[in-house]
């Protein structure tokens, strides 16, 4: 007998153009709901709006783990840019947090748990963890323009499966926070240029 494969969901797991593959085969976008609630009903089939929850999910793991590196840069940076790296670092640490609500609140929507331990976010980042010395102050710049691009990067590959299974808010928000990644990571840039 002739094993029927869904054709969807094989091509949601495999690295096919336009899907954002599971980092490790890790699963990160569990379902939420209970048979209480009504089905989800927002003109998203089930199977894209898990897909659509795993890559928000990497993009919060990864915006999360920037976040924590730019708040300990703010405490830890030394030297003859210190006022201004200080003050640069806590307007970023503090656009970061804001967006990690906003990232999760769009999972839920879209009916899954989003994650929110260290365990869960260390399995799924892209962005490496925070040194645990502190770096020179032009090291911890280069650290976080490293760590922008890359969050710009992950959200960037995953703009056309939201927007593919027709999840307007999801591709905007997602084109939104690459703007912001590569705005910050330009200005960044600059501090290292001579």
């Amino acid at each position: 007998m002739a094993k029927v494969v869904n054709k969807k969901s094989s091509v949601l797991a495999a690295s096919a153009p336009g899907k954002v593959p599971k980092k490790g085969a890790v699963k990160v976008a569990d379902e939420s709901g209970s048979r209480n609630a009504p089905l989800i009903n927002i003109g998203i089939d089930r199977e894209d709006r898990a897909a659509i929850a795993e890559g928000l999910s990497r993009v919060l793991a990864d915006t999360y783990t920037l976040y924590l590196t730019t708040h300990n840069f703010h405490w830890n940076v030394t030297g003859p840019h210190f006022n201004s790296l200080h003050a640069m670092f806590m307007g970023q640490y503090t656009e970061l947090w804001g967006s990690t609500d906003v990232l999760a609140e769009r999972i839920r929507a879209l009916g899954h748990y989003a994650p929110g331990s260290y365990a869960e976010f260390s399995k799924i980042a892209t962005v490496p963890d925070v040194p645990a010395s502190p770096p020179k102050a032009m090291e911890m710049v280069r650290i976080l323009v490293k760590g922008h691009e890359t969050v710009s990067r992950i959200a960037r590959e995953f703009i056309p499966v939201a927007a593919e299974a027709g999840d307007d808010p999801t591709a905007d928000l997602l084109t939104a926070r690459c703007t912001v990644h590569d705005q910050t990571a330009w200005m960044l840039r600059s501090l290292l240029e001579d």
